[in-house]
């Protein structure tokens, strides 16, 4: 498979002047704007995953019907009948969090110095945000609805720059809990949201090729390859490894690609999307291909005996951190009796927040870097390509719901994975140059400025600036 090696500058020089946007990058970052817009957004890259242009009709097949002018539904609005509440700093000086401790205000004097400076430079409600977060450790149900209330007021919509963006979806994910209520699925949005962030943003292509390219990797040689998928997501990135499948197997025998993937309990309707668009996209590529989904919680009582293995077939596992708040480590000791040529782990930015610890407040810390860098990279991606309402979007219906997976995970108590895994008698390998090539290539194509590719030891890292946003590494026995 050849990959077209761009022209233009791989090491463009960034702009002198930049106004930080959040208080995580009062260090001074390099200028997210890109020179220009491309004339394509990778819909040429080799790895892109396919379109499947049948997504719409599919959709009213199995009952899924669009709203052809959708609305879409704003976050809660606070309670107007709500008192108005003292500022921040007009509480107990000994229960405030001094935020700039934990990196995440590295120029603003600790409040034992200044009890003023938060609220000065209007960063009051990350001070507050990071209480509301203790609340649920202590069981302080009365003072986490007060400060909760205050943020409601002080966070009013999500807008403002990453930071406070970011903040307010935290807030809303905190309040979820607090209040109990849950979040409704829109499925179809869901899926539009996720399309559009893959055509815009080099983090998602990055995830699934590195991961595909470790699986194709480990496998090469193998006609029939059977992959347990631990968080298949909407399952397009299997579409660009079928198409590799083929390419690779043009001289020999029809290959075969079997798929067990773990999933929720509702995940009726996204299963039977997925299984539609991979198995037509397969018959189109003469591949064999086979889809099976296995219940979360099933596989936490029967480990990988929920699994069919078959003969011959050569194994890989793809997973992220998740899976080790859900069901815990133990499954790690059954895995080395499946004998997987690979395991390839994906850390996103809900696999930052926290692990190792059942702590809410170090989640909501690391998950407001983590966040509002994405939500930065994606400032630079809106001016890339000319602005518009998909932006706010994909914060809605890609980045929120993450934001409350991991803070309704915080409270379990998830092992820290790279410990587990070498516990478990894994080492980890390194990914392939060709794997390296082509997120350097990819890189190059996007042209927004302030991405860039790092390999720490054999792990491999998308960055915005010095922050990593995502990261792809490859395990074995």
């Amino acid at each position: 498979m050849k990959v077209p090696f761009p022209a233009n500058n791989p090491n463009p020089k960034p702009a002198s002047a930049y106004e930080p946007k959040s208080v995580l990058d009062l260090r001074g970052s390099p200028s997210p704007v890109a020179d220009q817009k491309p004339a394509s957004i990778l819909e040429d890259h080799v790895l892109i995953t396919p379109q499947l242009d049948d997504w719409d009709s599919l959709m009213r097949d199995l009952g899924l019907h669009d709203d052809p002018n959708p609305v879409s539904k704003p976050f809660p609005q606070p309670d107007p009948t709500l008192p108005d509440f003292p500022p921040a700093n007009s509480f107990d000086e000994s229960a405030q969090f001094v935020a700039s401790d934990f990196g995440l205000l590295p120029d603003i004097q600790p409040y034992t110095q200044n009890p003023n400076s938060l609220a000065e430079v209007g960063f009051d409600y990350v001070d507050e945000l990071i209480r509301l977060a203790e609340c649920f450790e202590t069981n302080s149900i009365q003072l986490g609805q007060v400060i909760l209330a205050r943020l409601n007021q002080r966070l009013r919509s999500p807008s403002g720059k990453p930071l406070q963006r970011a903040a307010f979806y935290f807030k809303e994910a905190l309040q979820s809990l607090l209040t109990g209520s849950t979040q409704n699925s829109e499925i179809i949005q869901t899926i539009k949201a996720h399309k559009t962030f893959s055509s815009i943003s080099p983090i998602p292509m990055f995830s699934s090729f590195t991961a595909n390219q470790a699986v194709l990797d480990a496998v090469d040689g193998s006609a029939h390859v059977h992959v347990v998928d631990f968080d298949i997501g909407l399952g397009g990135h299997w579409a660009s490894f079928l198409r590799e499948l083929s390419e690779k197997s043009e001289n020999s025998r029809r290959p075969a690609l079997r798929i067990s993937a773990l999933v929720p309990e509702d995940y009726a309707a996204q299963t039977r999307l997925i299984s539609e668009n991979l198995t037509q996209f397969a018959r189109e590529l003469s591949i064999g291909f086979e889809i099976d989904f296995v219940p979360i919680r099933t596989f936490e009582y029967l480990s990988f005996k929920s699994i069919k293995f078959l003969e011959g077939e050569k194994v890989a596992v793809v997973l992220s951190p998740a899976i080790f708040r859900q069901v815990g480590a133990g499954f790690l000791s059954d895995l080395r009796r499946v004998a997987p040529q690979v395991v390839v782990v994906q850390v996103d930015g809900e696999g930052q927040m926290g692990f190792g610890t059942a702590s809410y407040r170090q989640a909501v810390i690391e998950g407001l870097e983590v966040y509002s860098t994405l939500l930065e990279s994606l400032e630079a991606a809106n001016l890339s390509n000319g602005g518009g309402e998909w932006m706010r979007k994909i914060e809605e219906f890609v980045v929120y719901p993450k934001i409350v997976e991991g803070v309704e995970a915080a409270g379990r108590r998830g092992a820290a994975w790279r410990e587990a895994m070498v516990g478990a008698g894994m080492r980890q390998v390194g990914l392939s140059q060709f794997a390296e090539f082509q997120a350097e290539c990819l890189l190059r194509r996007v042209q927004v400025r302030g991405f860039h590719v790092v390999k720490r030891q054999a792990e491999m890292l998308l960055c915005w600036h010095d922050r990593p946003l995502v990261a792809t590494s490859a395990w074995r026995f």
